[in-house]
C-alpha cells in the first residue's frame, strides 16, 4: 500500500508540472468544495495540524491546491534523511513569476507535507464558490470557479468532500447540490459541517448530523473550527481539539465518537478510495 501511494503521489506531481487536463489516469483523491469562507481552509489545517493557508477576504484560493500529506514515522531515519518534525516541498514550478491576482488559473500547485502526525492523504482544495465578481475579477468568476470544481469531481475515483456551514440552510447547500449531480447516490460524498458553535440560540443540527436531512453513503461529520480570535491569538491546534471535542461532548453526546477533526481524518483514511482507483492503475 506505501508502494501504491508512493506511485501516486509521484504521478500527481508529473500532472501538475505538465497539466493534469490531457492526463487520462483519473488519480485517486480528496475534493475539497465549498463557499467562500465556508470554513475550507480551517478544516484542512485542522487535519494537517498547522497554519498554512493564505486566508483573507474574497477569493483567497485562487488555483487547485494538491496536498499530498505523506506520513513518516518519527523513527524513521532512512525516510527522513536526517530532518526532524514537520517539512514541505514544493512541486509545481521553478522560480516561475505570477502576476494575476484577480482572477483563477486552472493549474494547479503541488504541495507535499510530511509528518508522524496524519496518514497518507490527498487533499484538493479549491477556490471557493462565488456568485458575484468583486474588483478587477472576471464577470464569469462564478462559472470558471463551477468549471474547475466539476473538472475534479467528475473524477469517478475522487472523494467528494462537501463542506457546508451549519449556521446555512443545508437543503440549500451549493457543494451539496454539485455532488449529486455527479454522483447522484451519494457513493463517494463525504458531507462536513462547520460553524455548528455559532448556530442560533435554541438551534442545532441533530436532523442533520443523524442522516435524517440527506442521505450519504461516506456520512456527515461536524466539526469546529478555530474562530478568527482564536486565529489571531495563535491558539493552539492541540488546544482547539480539545476544546472541539468538549463542544461535541456536551452539546452532542449522542453523535461524539463519530465528530469532530480528528475522526474527520480517520474516516477520510478509510474511505481515501485508493483500495478502488488501485485496480485502474
Amino acid at each position: 500500500m506505501e508502494f501504491l501511494i508512493s506511485t501516486i503521489n509521484k504521478l500527481q506531481d508529473v500532472f501538475a508540472v505538465v497539466g493534469s487536463r490531457e492526463a487520462e489516469i483519473q488519480l485517486p483523491q480528496i475534493v475539497i468544495v465549498g463557499a467562500q469562507s465556508a470554513g475550507k481552509s480551517s478544516v484542512i489545517e485542522a487535519i494537517v495540524g498547522r497554519d498554512f493557508l493564505p486566508r483573507g477576504t474574497g477569493i483567497v484560493t485562487r488555483r487547485p491546491l494538491i496536498l499530498q500529506l505523506c506520513h513518516i514515522a518519527a523513527e524513521d531515519e532512512e525516510k527522513r534523511e536526517g530532518r526532524e518534525g514537520d517539512w514541505a516541498q514544493f512541486e509545481h514550478t521553478n522560480a516561475k513569476i505570477f502576476e494575476d491576482f484577480e482572477g483563477i488559473d486552472d493549474k494547479p500547485i503541488s504541495l507535499r507535507i510530511f509528518s508522524d502526525r496524519f496518514p497518507n492523504l490527498t487533499l484538493v482544495d479549491l477556490p471557493g464558490m462565488t456568485k458575484i465578481p468583486v474588483g478587477d475579477q472576471p464577470l464569469d468568476i462564478e462559472q470558471q470557479i463551477l468549471k474547475m470544481i466539476m473538472h475534479y469531481i467528475n473524477n469517478p475515483n475522487s472523494i467528494i468532500l462537501a463542506v457546508t456551514p451549519a449556521n446555512q440552510d443545508f437543503a440549500t447547500s451549493e457543494p451539496m447540490k454539485m455532488a449529486k449531480e455527479v454522483d447522484p447516490e451519494g457513493e463517494r460524498t463525504l458531507a462536513v459541517l462547520t460553524k455548528l458553535d455559532l448556530m442560533d440560540r435554541g438551534t442545532n443540527a441533530l436532523d442533520i448530523l443523524s442522516g435524517q436531512l440527506v442521505d450519504v453513503k461516506l456520512g456527515i461529520v461536524g466539526v469546529v473550527n478555530r474562530s478568527q480570535a482564536d486565529i489571531m491569538a495563535e491558539k493552539p491546534m492541540d488546544e482547539a481539539l480539545q476544546a472541539e471535542e468538549a463542544f461535541f461532548q456536551k452539546e452532542y453526546p449522542n453523535f461524539a465518537k463519530t465528530q469532530g477533526t480528528r475522526y474527520l481524518s480517520v474516516r477520510l483514511n478509510v474511505v481515501n478510495g485508493i483500495r478502488k482507483a488501485a485496480h485502474g492503475l
